[in-house]
């Protein structure tokens, strides 16, 4: 009895073995996808900063192909001279099905470390697709295209320099506004002194007038003698 069901299972597991060569054999992995962009939110970035890289899939196929992984791989330097590999994943929800002759994006958020070397740093841009075999009704695995994405990482001291540049900027127009508003100030300041100064003038000239005909109509009118 206990070698009968040894011999039925090595029969059984005889038979699946010979099935999945015969499937890998009829169904090898087959090109079904291609990253047509890879495109980050920005150019530049600088240490500890984050954002997202975009990326979008093509169907080249007559098949709808299943997405089941997009990732970003970063190589990198610490500003010690480290080397880390980090491996960002997107944030959709997957897998994704795409049908043929269509495109998906996907966002793969990053993150860079505060204390990374300036220059440019290359992330690996990758997906994981399965090609649908409508005759098997089975996914089976498929190509995983790549990309190649450049950024750059600003150096902090150059940050440091231009925050401190638009500073002074900012400083140098505050004095030239405020010194703008004391020239306007000193003009009013003395047109309003020659103002005064006028007033004063007029009120002594009618001041010195009304005083003359203050003396003339105070004068003894002379008395007229008979005749």
């Amino acid at each position: 009895m206990l070698k009968n069901s040894y011999i039925l299972n090595k029969k059984i597991a005889l038979t699946l073995l010979l099935s999945f060569i015969a499937v890998a054999i009829v169904f090898p992995t087959v090109k079904a996808a291609e990253i047509t962009s890879a495109t980050p939110n920005e150019e530049t970035y600088l240490g500890g900063q984050t954002g997202y890289i975009s990326v979008a899939i093509y169907n080249d196929r007559n098949a709808n192909i299943s997405v089941t992984e997009v990732s970003a791989t970063l190589d990198y330097y610490y500003t010690d001279g480290t080397v880390y590999v980090q491996k960002f994943f997107t944030s959709d929800d997957l897998p994704v099905e795409i049908e043929p002759g269509q495109t998906e994006t996907f966002d793969v958020p990053i993150s860079l470390p505060t204390n990374i070397a300036p220059g440019y740093v290359d992330f690996i841009v990758m997906a994981r697709t399965q090609l649908w075999i409508e005759e098997a009704e089975v996914y089976v695995s498929s190509d995983s295209p790549s990309e190649h994405v450049k950024l750059y990482v600003e150096s902090p001291y150059k940050q440091s320099y231009e925050e401190a540049q638009e500073e002074l900027e900012e400083s140098q127009e505050e004095l030239e506004n405020s010194q703008a508003l004391l020239n306007e100030q000193e003009i009013t300041n003395r047109n309003l002194g020659v103002t005064a100064i006028g007033l004063g003038v007029i009120m002594a000239i009618l001041g010195a007038i009304v005083a003359v005909l203050m003396i003339m109509l105070r004068r003894p009118r002379p008395i007229a003698e008979p005749q």
